[in-house]
């Protein structure tokens, strides 16, 4: 039992270009990196290797960071989840200060914890037919409360509606969540973050599929911009972004 307790507390979760978990793996190196919400490096995937990437300048001297959890949700939660699976609570000046906590968990306490139960439930559908039936359910959430995008259940709901619309081929709605989720991203990930340059990726590939190519041009720069720091030039992400970058200057000059 201590030995698979050892062994969850250093794991990392493997994720795929678009940084949805695919599983799990033992890093002995990197497991010694301490904790931070707000981390001067991030963590991403090429296979199965693994890169550390640092997201600001850091002074000599200065210790390396990466965050165990995810930073968009609020700082009790967070906290939870250390103390539960890792055996401390963080003290950094984010949890310190709470910051953004209330825009988290924005509008009506009854509105965002049906939707927090809602989103809690969604299980990843294997067919086209049950990513209907997700998308639905998601559609009738959206569309009866009066939640802002910036409320964290709100921007999972409408990653979720996006992520449907996308596995049904259903270009021009999927555009329409995604669109919505830019704001908040910028709001939860400042600064350099492999999760908002990956949903600006997402988007610009579906302003390019509308034929919105200077739009999709400017969305794809910003993720080019950011993701050139958290990815690197190297990485197979990064090539294919510029591949639908360069696609989509092409097509501006022949219009």
């Amino acid at each position: 039992f201590l030995l698979f307790l050892q062994v969850t507390c250093n794991c990392f979760t493997i994720s795929n270009g678009e940084m949805q978990d695919v599983g799990v793996g033992l890093y002995p190196s990197l497991s010694l990196l301490n904790h931070s919400c707000n981390p001067n490096c991030v963590i991403v995937f090429e296979g199965y290797q693994l890169l550390l990437r640092s997201v600001r300048e850091i002074q000599i001297g200065e210790e390396l960071t990466i965050s165990y959890v995810e930073s968009l949700v609020p700082t009790r939660e967070r906290q939870k989840q250390l103390v539960r699976q890792y055996c401390f609570e963080c003290d950094c000046l984010l949890c310190q200060n709470q910051e953004k906590d209330a825009e988290k968990l924005s509008g009506e306490d009854h509105a965002w914890k049906a939707v927090k139960d809602a989103v809690n439930e969604v299980r990843y559908p294997k067919s086209k037919e049950e990513w209907r039936h997700v998308l639905a359910r998601c559609q009738n959430l959206l569309s009866s409360n009066d939640l802002p995008d910036t409320n964290i259940y709100q921007l999972k709901m409408l990653d979720c509606a996006m992520d449907a619309c996308i596995n049904i081929e259903s270009w021009e709605e999927a555009l329409y969540y995604g669109s919505r989720t830019l704001e908040p991203y910028r709001l939860y990930y400042p600064g350099f973050h492999p999760l908002r340059a990956v949903q600006l990726m997402r988007v610009g590939k579906l302003q390019y599929s509308q034929g919105m190519f200077p739009q999709a041009l400017e969305t794809l720069k910003q993720a080019y911009n950011i993701m050139k720091v958290t990815h690197g030039t190297d990485h197979s992400l990064m090539k294919v972004l510029m591949e639908i970058k360069e696609e989509c200057e092409a097509m501006m000059r022949i219009q």
